[in-house]
């Protein structure tokens, strides 16, 4: 008997599992309506009404099993079981009232030991592709041998949860049950709560066996041991500053430390595009190629040039690609323990200065706080920088309480003996709209400077 969904309820037969990137293009095109190739290779896709997280929307279920390790509040945002049923019905009927389904298979998690299985159910091969990117890619041999995945994502994003029921605010649902290991999303299109959803999964699984998850990029310079964590908000500058052609990239936003060094999650980048340029930020833009997504930006109908400043969709315009694709990829994605740890800061104020030695106490203040801003687009709602306090530089992915990341850090900065940097990439000389932000070329000097002793 072949490959079938059955014991979710989904009876679909059609069913399009782990095909390749140019299938899956071809399958885009077939189906997406208005999806275009770009000039440069990329598939461009459109996120439909939502292009930013929804952060107000996403439930965990409050079951026994998990229940008292979960930090509940306006992040972590309690759902009964009754609730969730609801919804995964209401997702598995929209699945079986469609065609075709695609199924995408892969791996969160570099490190061999630390590594989930995760399988995603969709609607749209452009949240196959976007995923088979930002997961980590099984060789033929692995996917032969995948069997039971450890975790579910069913996105059925193009149908809406009801507002009515209970515990819901609107029509948009993403909700993670730890006991059934399922992710259900309702009501959004927007490719990145897949990812920011197995990065929920991550934070929640990997402190308990004393595992360091963490909101950051990561790259390694030429010397051994000599890497280097990002720490900072979607829209601070991980992504473009461990982007360095003289440095090894190990990965761009989500990473874990253990007791033999750090390993990224991901098998791909998410990177903002809004006035990317080729002069500025050569490995971003010329990572973006076939294979690539671009979502949400403006082409030229006649030549299909991407226009990167072009905001006429949303500020928050991404590319997901492989990270391989960024020429000095370190593959595996590992490295050793971090010489340095940078907290990147959006000061909208334009109070910081643009650098700052810690101590570990001081770290572990700015690390509780995670002072910042939320820059435009990367949430709905957002379109100008406003300031926040977003405990770990990441407390919309963060399950446990604060304090447990914090200790763990604090822990591994002072038995590795890991020095702490503040860098604000934000304002100077008065907040925003007075002030000037720092320029990238600045900010990269003041690294360069870190990372030259």
């Amino acid at each position: 008997m072949g490959f079938n969904l059955l014991h979710h309820g989904i009876s679909v037969e059609n069913i399009h599992r782990n095909l390749a990137p140019a299938r899956l293009y071809e399958e885009a095109v077939r189906v997406e309506k208005g999806f275009a190739i770009a000039r440069n290779g990329a598939l461009v896709c459109d996120s439909g009404r939502k292009t930013g997280r929804s952060p107000k929307d996403k439930r965990i279920v409050d079951e026994p099993e998990s229940s008292n390790d979960i930090w509940w509040g306006d992040i972590n945002i309690k759902l009964d079981e009754d609730t969730y049923n609801i919804n995964f019905e209401r997702a598995v009927d929209y699945l079986n009232t469609r065609e075709e389904l695609y199924v995408l298979d892969g791996f969160a998690g570099w490190d061999p030991n630390h590594r989930l299985k995760v399988r995603i159910i969709c609607t749209r091969p452009y949240h196959a592709l976007f995923m088979h990117n930002m997961l980590i890619r099984p060789t033929a041999e692995e996917l032969e041998n995948f069997g039971k995945p450890d975790y579910v994502v069913f996105n059925a994003g193009a149908f809406p949860a009801n507002r009515y029921t209970k515990g819901m605010t609107s029509d948009t649902s993403v909700v993670l049950h730890p006991a059934r290991k399922q992710i259900v999303i309702l009501g959004t299109e927007y490719a990145g709560e897949m990812k920011k959803g197995i990065f929920t999964v991550m934070n929640y699984l990997m402190p308990k066996v004393g595992v360091m998850s963490m909101h950051c990029s990561a790259n390694e310079g030429p010397e051994e041991k000599d890497v280097s964590l990002f720490f900072g908000l979607s829209g601070t500058g991980k992504t473009t500053l461990s982007a360095d052609p003289r440095r090894l990239l190990i990965g761009d936003d989500e990473h874990c430390w253990t007791d033999d060094g750090v390993f990224n999650i991901e098998g791909g980048c998410y990177a903002k595009c809004i006035g990317l340029r080729e002069e500025s930020e050569p490995e971003i833009y010329n990572a973006i190629r076939f294979g690539s997504v671009l979502e949400n930006v403006i082409i030229d109908q006649s030549t299909r040039e991407v226009d990167y400043d072009d905001v006429s969709l949303t500020q928050n315009t991404r590319c997901s690609y492989p990270i391989e694709y960024i020429p000095n990829a370190k593959i595996p994605c590992v490295g050793g323990h971090p010489r340095n740890i940078i907290l990147l800061t959006c000061d909208a104020f334009g109070v910081l200065p643009p650098v700052s030695r810690l101590t570990p106490e001081q770290a572990m203040y700015h690390f509780i706080s995670g002072y910042t801003a939320k820059v435009a687009g990367t949430e709905q709602g957002v379109n100008e920088p406003t300031a926040t306090f977003s405990a770990c530089f990441g407390a919309a992915f963060m399950v446990w309480h604060p304090s447990r990341y914090a200790e763990l850090l604090a822990e591994k900065i002072r038995k590795h003996e890991s020095k702490v940097w503040l860098i604000n990439t934000g304002w100077s000389g008065g907040p925003y709209g007075v002030g000037r932000r720092f320029s990238l070329k600045y900010t990269r000097a003041i690294i360069d400077a870190i990372h030259d002793g």
